[in-house]
């Protein structure tokens, strides 16, 4: 997910950031690229700035095949994290290079060092779930799921994933349970508020869960669980 945090931003930066970011949206990645690099010109300490760079540049490497570009995402990637160790987007953007340079292994160990090195984040535990999810080991990410509710039950994001996980192996009424959970943590999701009327209109119809016959709904693949980028 690319996304722009302005935080902490020097003025200069945060606009530079702000015009990179539309850039990237309207396609233009070598503006967008240019507008990143004055950022970090401009606020060499801010985190944000070099995740944007690392993003774009990881979005042109895929684009291109271009193996040098995806080294310079990943150093860039290396050196948001050095900043801000606690940095969502940047932890998952990584993982997902590594991934697609074949190096899951190293994907699974930065997510795993991540969780334990801050106990107490629950996002650490959410992305290391999403990363198992995609790798078709559902159970173990529902454990880490409910490890960062046991952490932090008022995380939207955490209950949104745990839905998802329910939903993929077919336990419909608790993964609507999750779903409106999360939903009236954060009601700024208007994706989780049509899943919740998507399943509602399926139990009351008659098509959701488990029926008589031992009939199920069609279960997403990973690929399109993660699509619902909690």
């Amino acid at each position: 997910m690319f996304v722009l945090s302005l935080s902490g931003c020097q003025f200069a930066a945060s606009g530079q950031n702000a015009q990179g970011v539309r850039l990237y949206e309207q396609g233009q990645y070598s503006a967008a690229l240019q507008q990143f690099q004055q950022a970090i010109a401009s606020d060499p300490k801010n985190p944000d700035s070099y995740y944007n760079l690392a993003a774009t540049t990881h979005r042109l490497g895929k684009e291109r095949n271009d193996r040098s570009l995806l080294d310079q995402s990943e150093s860039l990637y290396n050196q948001c994290l050095d900043l801000d160790p606690s940095h969502v987007d940047c932890h998952r953007g990584l993982a997902v290079l590594l991934v697609e340079t074949d190096r899951p292994d190293r994907a699974f160990a930065l997510m795993r060092n991540w969780a334990t090195s801050q106990p107490q984040l629950a996002d650490a535990r959410i992305e290391l779930a999403r990363l198992y999810q995609e790798f078709g080991e559902g159970e173990t990410a529902q454990k880490f799921l409910e490890d960062a509710i046991h952490q932090d039950g008022n995380n939207a994001r955490a209950w949104l994933a745990l839905g998802q996980i329910r939903e993929a192996a077919g336990d419909y009424q608790q993964a609507l349970q999750d779903y409106q959970r999360s939903y009236d943590l954060n009601s700024m999701q208007p994706q989780v508020a049509e899943r919740i009327a998507s399943m509602n209109r399926q139990i009351v119809s008659g098509a959701g869960g488990v029926t008589a016959s031992g009939t199920r709904l069609a279960q997403q693949s990973a690929a399109d669980v993660s699509k619902g980028r909690y």
